[in-house]
């Protein structure tokens, strides 16, 4: 098969109107070396840097040394529980440009070296060598998906954002941006990218360079190799989640041994209901069954999650209760429409696993019909729900309205490839990368681009 060589990568780091940064290496911009604690900031739609405009500025590491610089309050977890500023170190070159009213600081790193960083972003360090090299290879291929150095093997773009409004229904769901100044944004939204910051071990390194240059292809292209943190028990479908589109290797498939050639056993899994059904759905999500992702083994899931993550306790079955002042002024406030009190949050639609990607919110004021699953999580939570698999609880009855309501919950993101925690049980489990990959990814294959 044709080969390429490695790629470099543009990664957005941070966006603000002014930008701190350090230089403990020796940097070269515009043909003068540069070191030490900067700042630049935005003025009249330039980059302002020791009082001089710019259209923008170029540090690059002087000699073969590949540089470390740090970044000054960088936010990471957006828009989620965990939101938080830190200080963050990169190594490789510094871009910071003007956009939008603001500067925005891109790091250039080749993009062996970016996964180093995602591996030991997205999880624990210490994970096991197979769940590593399992998530180096998806997480190259959805870098490599969104760039044109894959040329022919690149999939076609999806809508960054896209909705369909009917008469009392908006059904929306999110896709990645398509940034026209880089590559990839350094957060949760695409890939979460901290540099150096987070400690690569040499296990890691080990993950990516016995892994090089591979990825999961399907019919000649590279997979959209999505993954979350935990299914609840069975993976979701794509188009569920976002546009309506069948991916056959995202398809659905309980999360267990004996699901899969891959995961041979002796003895064969229950069937999988039919999750679209509200009796079945409902009995699934009040129980518990039993999948590689239904763990509560702090050692493994202290590889996969870092700290911020492991402030989340319950994630493969989980419970929300709100009081309706509460959910009455927290859906106000997300989705800006005023239901006035809530009679009732009614399911419309599920997909295979469970996950709403139809909910009817009944109002004194206002009714409507929200999705897709995403839309229904940012709703119904101050951040995001932890998933769209839940059911309602009514107790109670203050002024003709229900007291209280009581959201019981599987899973912890959308559901669709691969399951963090189930992979990190797998491979706990023994199961090499490239079973923990096709458990996944149904029919799909693995080849190395360089």
């Amino acid at each position: 098969m044709k080969t390429m060589n490695e790629p470099q990568v543009r990664v957005g780091i941070l966006s603000a109107s002014s930008i701190r940064f350090c230089l403990p290496d020796s940097y070269r911009c515009g043909g003068a070396e540069a070191g030490g604690e900067h700042t630049a900031s935005f003025r009249n739609g330039k980059v302002c840097w020791n009082e001089k405009l710019y259209d923008e500025l170029l540090f690059e590491p002087v000699g073969e040394n590949q540089g470390v610089f740090e970044l000054k309050d960088v936010v990471i977890g957006i828009g989620f529980h965990w939101e938080r500023k830190e200080d963050q170190r990169f190594g490789g070159a510094l871009r910071i440009f003007a956009d939008g009213g603001k500067l925005t600081a891109v790091n250039i790193v080749p993009v062996e070296d970016y996964l180093a960083s995602v591996i030991s972003s997205e999880m624990s360090a210490t994970a096991s060598l197979e769940l590593l090299k399992a998530h180096a290879v998806i997480s190259r291929s959805w870098l490599l998906a969104n760039m044109p150095a894959a040329g022919d093997y690149r999939r076609p773009a999806a809508e960054p954002q896209a909705a369909v409004c009917r008469e009392n229904e908006i059904l929306r769901w999110y896709e990645r941006d398509a940034h026209d100044r880089f590559d990839v944004c350094a957060d949760d939204h695409c890939q979460r990218y901290q540099g150096v910051t987070r400690v690569v071990t040499d296990l890691v390194r080990k993950a990516i360079e016995s892994t090089r240059g591979e990825v999961i292809l399907h019919e000649g292209k590279i997979c959209d190799a999505r993954f979350s943190k935990c299914c609840g028990g069975v993976l979701e479908e794509f188009g569920y989640c976002w546009e309506d589109v069948k991916h056959p290797y995202l398809t659905a498939r309980r999360d267990c041994p004996g699901a899969d050639s891959a995961t041979k056993t002796t003895d064969a899994p229950p069937p999988l209901p039919d999750l679209t059904r509200e009796t079945e759905a409902e009995a699934w999500i009040r129980s518990a069954p039993e999948a590689f992702c239904h763990t509560s083994d702090k050692r493994i899931l202290s590889q996969v999650l870092n700290n911020y993550d492991q402030e989340t306790t319950d994630f493969y079955r989980w419970k929300v209760e709100y009081t309706q002042d509460e959910l009455a002024g927290l859906i106000k406030r997300r989705s800006g429409v005023d239901y006035g009190g809530i009679l009732d949050l009614i399911p419309v639609a599920r997909g295979v696993s469970g996950r709403l990607w139809k909910l009817r919110i009944v109002g004194v004021r206002e009714e409507r019909v929200i999705g897709k699953e995403l839309e229904i999580r940012r709703t119904l939570s101050p951040s995001h729900l932890y998933s769209s698999a839940f059911v309602v609880d009514k107790e109670g009855v203050e002024n003709g309205l229900p007291a209280r309501f009581i959201l019981t919950g599987a899973g912890w993101g959308h559901g669709v490839g691969l399951c963090q925690i189930g992979a990190a049980v797998m491979g706990e489990q023994g199961y090499p990368y490239d079973a923990i990959l096709l458990h996944y990814y149904v029919g799909a294959s693995i080849e190395k681009l360089y």
